[in-house]
């Protein structure tokens, strides 16, 4: 079987350009804060220098009492000459100790502010990523959905721009820390200690520099493979927790349990792959600069045993190789930050990716915004296909008035339920029009149009939340008013419960209407389901609304009490009911039957029985199987 790749794989065609540079543009609107943070990160790395500064002198000054100046001498901050006598060696001491301290006072202080003000700026670049991503996913057309995985999404949404806001967060202070600390004991070493020995402990920095470049290079292919390996992973995980009904009905763990274990084999062996490559780079970058460690260490003694007049003195020495050991740090650290880089721009890749991506169905550029909609329906000559290769509308020509009940019956794969979801613009005709009162639907302004137009389906999904919630959730004002307590509310959601004969058994449930009802409202049945989904519908009050065989799973009994309902409810609102039984539709004003995405018949129930067409011929069979199952 071919593994599915999360449908994600165009995402990366659909961005120009370097996307760690698009992460700038949410970084913008924070800059004050982001560059006051820089500004004191710098200053922390800067006040970090001063303590190995203050243990040369101490040594130099203090302890040997060489007349050596130093750096701090040089600047002024203590005096120059031999240091004799106790009492002086003591004030110099006192001096040293209030320069650490004020060192560390800087040095606590901006370290706190660097922080918060990065780590805070990280966290709102983060949101609003996430919120825009999420904003753009529910923007995008239907035929997205169908192409895409959820698994992959919920991996673009969390992994994806967590991944982003840690590399903000903690690789982004630790470029800042590699520029301050190698340039400022660059600058030290070098023009206040030793020219020679600084040289060579630089001597690694262009290397490391041009060796995390090509480990980029290396690597990049590596975690895009990654990314795309746990999209598939965590899509074939969503969908077997989704399913586990079926799994556990057909009793599938061994078939369920190969597919996950292949995928997680395959997963682990690209991520040691990966990790192979990564601790081979660092521990390369770690014996590079051990070499050099023990360069310096042989150099320097062999310039103090030879008596050498530039050689350091013992101060000198002991600041060097605290530097030493300050520089390679970060310097090690390049290799980690290109790797976390590498990281983040396969993240930023497949984030940036999916803002690229424009719906199908668009808002047009003048929307049409009526005060109401009448609700009459055009069909005309409409051709409709999910793919360039496909027909599965094949000119329709339909007349609605508006008020009239139109039943739609066919066989499963006839078009029906394709043909409804033209009229939303859930999908765009690929020629031909469909027309609301007299005007073509991509006219309209969308949420005008989608706010007239209610459309319960066979297989409804409910929230996770009480059943209040979902019945409320037809009118946004009402739920904001079920959500603050408010009686009229609730009032409101009962009318339209009644109405869907769903009522009583909500009564019945241990809460009542705050019944949770779990995810996808797996607490409720079939049937149930669906009468929440109606009164859902109803709640909206739209002009014109699709009954996709919404009593599918209800009984008999319950249908025609829900029928009963319905037909008062619809009486000024034209309907469209897609019907599996056909006595659900034997009293709408028109019925029209499809076949392989054409209307196939057209007329009343009594005219197509006459005519002993293909309703005649569904409706006979129907009624042999209801007398077969009464005997």
């Amino acid at each position: 079987m071919a593994e599915d790749h999360g449908g994600f794989e165009e995402v990366r065609e659909n961005l120009s350009g370097n996307p760690m540079r698009k992460l700038l543009a949410y970084a913008l609107p924070y800059w004050p804060r982001l560059t006051a943070g820089i500004v004191a990160s710098f200053l922390t790395r800067f006040a970090r220098l001063v303590p190995p500064i203050v243990v040369g002198a101490a040594i130099n000054r203090v302890v040997t009492g060489s007349g050596e100046p130093g750096m701090l001498a040089r600047v002024g901050l203590l005096p120059s000459g031999t240091i004799e006598g106790e009492a002086a060696r003591l004030a110099l001491l006192q001096q040293l100790v209030v320069i650490a301290a004020l060192a560390y006072l800087v040095r606590s202080i901006t370290r706190f502010v660097s922080r918060y003000l990065l780590q805070s700026s990280a966290q709102k670049i983060q949101r609003d990523l996430r919120n825009d991503t999420y904003d753009h996913l529910q923007r995008l057309s239907l035929d997205f959905y169908a192409n895409h995985q959820t698994g992959g999404m919920m991996s673009i949404l969390n992994s994806d721009v967590n991944r982003l806001e840690k590399f903000l967060n903690t690789e982004f202070r630790q470029i800042i820390r590699v520029v301050a600390t190698v340039g400022g004991i660059a600058a030290v070493l070098y023009f206040w200690y030793s020219k020679k020995l600084a040289l060579i402990a630089l001597a690694p920095v262009p290397i490391i520099g041009v060796a995390s470049w090509f480990f980029l290079s290396w690597i990049e292919p590596r975690y895009k493979s990654i990314r795309e390996t746990v999209a598939r992973l965590n899509t074939r995980l969503e969908n077997n927790l989704s399913g586990a009904a079926v799994i556990k009905a057909f009793d599938r763990y061994d078939f369920e349990s190969r597919r996950v274990a292949d995928q997680s084999q395959e997963y682990h062996d690209e991520k040691v792959g990966a990790l192979r490559l990564r601790r081979g780079f660092f521990s390369a970058l770690r014996l590079l600069t051990g070499v050099v460690f023990v360069v310096v260490l042989l150099v320097a003694g062999r310039d103090i045993i030879a008596g050498d007049p530039n050689a350091l003195s013992a101060g000198g020495v002991a600041v060097f190789f605290l530097y030493l050991r300050r520089l390679y740090s970060p310097m090690r650290r390049v290799g980690k930050s290109a790797n976390k880089y590498q990281l983040a721009k396969s993240s930023a890749e497949r984030v940036f990716g999916l803002l690229a991506q424009e719906p199908t169905v668009t808002q047009p550029d003048d929307p049409y915004e009526p005060a109401s909609i009448g609700g009459s329906v055009t069909f005309d000559s409409v051709e409709f296909g999910y793919t360039d290769d496909e027909r599965v509308i094949d000119g329709v020509s339909l007349d609605v008035p508006a008020g009239a009940t139109v039943g739609l019956a066919g066989t499963t794969g006839a078009g029906k339920s394709t043909l409804l979801k033209l009229v939303p613009r859930f999908h765009d005709v690929d020629d031909g029009s469909v027309s609301v009162d007299g005007r073509d639907v991509r006219e309209y302004d969308l949420q005008s149009l989608r706010e007239e137009v209610a459309v319960v389906e066979q297989q409804p999904y409910l929230f996770s939340g009480t059943v209040a919630e979902n019945v409320a959730y037809g009118d946004h004002e009402v739920l904001d008013g079920e959500r603050a307590g408010e009686p009229a509310a609730r009032d409101r959601v009962r009318e339209a419960a009644a109405a869907a004969e769903a009522h009583e058994f909500i009564s019945d449930l241990p809460d009542g209407y705050d019944t949770e009802i779990g995810e996808r409202g797996i607490k409720l049945s079939g049937g149930q389901r669906q009468r929440v989904a109606i009164a859902r519908a109803l709640l909206n009050d739209p002009a014109i609304i699709v009954f996709d065989e919404a009593t599918s799973d209800v009984d008999t009994e319950t249908e025609d009490r829900i029928q009963e309902s319905l037909d008062e409810l619809i009486e000024d609102r034209t309907a469209f009911v897609i019907a599996h039984r056909l006595s659900t539709i034997r009293e709408a004003d028109r019925i029209v039957v499809m076949d392989d995405g054409r209307i196939a018949e057209s007329g009343t129930h009594a005219d197509l029985l006459a005519a002993d067409g293909e309703y005649a011929d569904l409706w006979r069979g129907q009624a042999d199987r209801t007398a077969a199952g009464a005997d």
